[in-house]
């Protein structure tokens, strides 16, 4: 791993890029294929449905990056329910055309496994398929899992079941899976505040005690990940 990589906060300007990172990182998986089975637009659908969610983020949660924006994390801080992103509807279906009602099922059936109490939502978590190899994912996942620990909040993520161990070496623990109707299993996962990597929750089925509900804004996000 390079041990200069810098992580930093992510800029309006890098919105775009970072879009088309998590489409490249995202392009080659079964859940690419499943959410866009035409491989002639994947890639331009798939960019342009980041960017919706790249920018809520923006406004809800937060993006991370590496300097040369080879790796990011995108996340919203769920504190409570908030709206979708402006004009969602309209811009889904113009993003997305035809396939706009597979998004819409990713988003319902993950939407109804995560967690109700105050929790950080790891929207995505992406490395350019040319610069994986290098430590990235696990750089910027630490980052990730440090600046969590300062603010004592859970954390979720749902992943694809062949990257889960990633997460499970950050303390990260599976949740039930999610089949998609014809398509791939994902796997939910949660961290709670302070969990070593590679430890396990004593008890995966008992949720972490909400957190006081402050003046802390609110976020939500997606249901998509790349690894």
């Amino acid at each position: 791993m390079d041990t200069d990589m810098r992580i930093r906060a992510a800029r309006w300007a890098d919105n775009d890029p970072v879009a088309a990172l998590i489409a490249a990182a995202l392009h080659p998986t079964p859940l690419a294929a499943w959410l866009v089975p035409d491989p002639a637009v994947r890639r331009r659908v798939l960019t342009d449905v980041l960017a919706i969610w790249v920018e809520h983020a923006m406004f809800y949660g937060d993006s991370h990056v590496t300097d040369d924006l080879t790796a990011a994390t995108v996340g919203f801080h769920r504190y409570r329910p908030i709206p979708p992103p402006a004009n969602y509807r309209s811009r889904l279906l113009d993003a997305a055309g035809p396939h706009a009602d597979r998004f819409d099922q990713l988003d319902t059936l993950l939407a109804a496994s995560r967690p109700t109490e105050p929790h950080y939502h790891l929207a995505f978590l992406a490395v350019h398929p040319d610069a994986r190899g290098a430590g990235r994912a696990t750089a910027i996942l630490t980052h990730h899992r440090s600046r969590l620990d300062r603010i004592d909040l859970p954390s979720w993520t749902d992943t694809t079941t062949d990257a889960h161990t990633l997460y499970t070496r950050h303390g990260y623990s599976p949740r039930p899976p999610v089949t998609l109707p014809d398509g791939p299993v994902l796997q939910p996962m949660r961290r709670d505040p302070g969990s070593r990597p590679g430890t396990w929750l004593s008890n995966p089925a008992r949720p972490a005690a909400p957190r006081p509900d402050g003046s802390q804004p609110a976020s939500s996000g997606p249901a998509m990940r790349s690894r």
